[in-house]
């Protein structure tokens, strides 16, 4: 799987780009990131884009927004905790440590993120946080599988790498909007 996450600001053409991920295939997720963003400005995205993508999107606050949209999914942070009530779409999360990571695996998270598996494109001075022989220990644990994506430094280029990492694929912020 491949996930893209947004700028956390906005930009002219955003939902063409957003559009044109999903539409080629070089994306199966678009995550909509925009932790400033108030319920107006992320609706105005929304409705910006079409409605037959909309299951193919998530996002990381104003989760009520993913109820009235039907969207595909939420993104829990330390925003936004929790579930908004009558949220039955899928629920993903962000870990950054290998103990948080087999906490989060006994809850029912569609998937969740392990980061930074490399250096942050995106993020200056966010270096990779696990060496590969740590990443092919927690695989051999049963820590790392297909619910498991990679975030951190991960490019285009990488996916096949993240792969035989043992992941189940890859989130991308950085790579995708330079």
């Amino acid at each position: 799987m491949i996930i893209v996450i947004t700028r956390p600001d906005f930009f002219d053409g955003e939902a063409d780009c957003i559009i044109a991920l999903l539409r080629s295939g070089r994306a199966d997720l678009v995550h909509i990131r925009k932790p400033q963003a108030s319920r107006e400005e992320v609706m105005r995205l929304l409705i910006s884009l079409p409605g037959d993508i909309y299951d193919r999107l998530v996002l990381h606050d104003q989760h009520q927004l993913a109820v009235a949209c039907h969207l595909h999914g939420i993104h829990l942070n330390h925003r936004n905790p929790q579930p908004p009530a009558g949220w039955t779409g899928a629920v993903s999360i962000s870990c950054h440590s290998f103990q948080e990571l087999a906490e989060c695996r006994q809850q029912p998270f569609a998937y969740m993120s392990l980061s930074p598996i490399f250096d942050s494109i995106s993020k200056q001075g966010y270096r990779s946080a696990f060496t590969r022989q740590q990443i092919a220990e927690a695989r051999a644990k049963g820590l790392i599988d297909e619910r498991v994506m990679a975030l951190g430094g991960v490019t285009f280029d990488r996916i096949d790498e993240v792969k035989e990492m043992g992941f189940g694929g890859a989130m991308i912020l950085g790579d995708a909007w330079r």
